[in-house]
C-alpha cells in the first residue's frame, strides 16, 4: 500500500512486466489522489501566443503538475520500463507508450486464452487414468486460463468433470447429480468422492 508523506506518495507499486492490469489501476488511483490525472489522460494544455499573465501562470502550474505526474511514473516502473518512457516529454506521452506496449501483450493473452479454452473443452478423462491425475490436468488448465483473465466458478468445473470422466464412474455421477449438490460442490469435494469410488 502506498504511504503519503505530506502530499507525495513514497511507496509506489512497480510495473515489472507481469502486472500491467493491477499496476495501471493502482497508478490511476495514485495519480488521481495527486490531482494530476487530467494531465495524464488529456495532456499538457498548449500555451497560446499572446497569453495573458494569468494564462502563463496557469501553464507554469500545469507544467509543474505534469513533472509531478511523470516523476510518479518514473518511480513506479522497473529499469526496462523506465527505458521505454525515458524519452517521453509529458506524463500523457509516457502513459501512452506504456499502454501501447501492453496492448500487444493483452492481444497475445486473448489469443492464448482462446487456445486454452479450446483445450479445456476437449479435455476428457483417459481410459485407465487415475482421478488424481485427471484433476491435476483439469486444475492446471483452469489455472492457466485464470492467469489470462478467465473467471471460472467451481460449479462449472464440477460439471465439466462430471461430463468427462470415464463410463466406469457413471453411477457416481448419477448419484451426485441426483443429490442436487452440483451447484454448491467444491472441486476438492468432487475429487474426494470420485477417488473413494476409484
Amino acid at each position: 500500500m502506498a504511504q503519503a508523506t505530506g502530499n507525495f506518495v513514497t511507496n509506489l507499486p512497480v510495473l515489472d512486466g507481469n502486472n500491467w492490469s493491477r499496476w495501471s489501476i493502482q497508478m490511476k488511483a495514485i495519480i488521481g489522489y495527486q490531482e494530476v490525472v487530467d494531465l495524464v489522460e488529456e495532456g499538457l494544455p498548449v500555451l497560446e501566443e499572446g497569453a495573458t499573465e494569468a494564462q502563463r501562470n496557469a501553464h507554469k502550474q500545469n507544467k509543474r503538475r505534469d513533472c509531478k505526474a511523470i516523476c510518479l511514473l518514473h518511480q513506479a516502473v522497473d529499469n526496462a520500463h523506465f527505458e521505454l518512457i525515458a524519452g517521453s516529454a509529458t506524463a500523457k506521452e509516457a502513459w501512452n507508450v506504456l499502454e501501447k506496449h501492453y496492448a500487444g501483450a493483452a492481444q497475445l493473452k486473448k489469443i492464448r486464452l482462446q487456445t486454452m479454452r479450446r483445450q479445456y473443452e476437449l479435455m476428457q478423462m483417459d481410459e485407465g487414468e487415475r482421478i488424481a491425475d485427471f484433476f491435476t490436468r483439469i486444475i492446471t488448465q483452469v489455472n492457466g486460463m485464470k492467469s489470462c483473465g478467465e473467471r471460472m466458478e467451481d460449479a462449472a468445473i464440477v460439471e465439466k468433470v462430471l461430463r468427462t470422466v470415464t463410463p466406469k464412474f457413471d453411477h457416481v455421477v448419477v448419484a451426485i447429480e441426483e443429490s442436487g449438490r452440483v451447484e454448491k460442490m467444491r472441486i476438492e469435494e468432487l475429487q474426494g468422492s470420485l477417488e473413494t469410488h476409484e
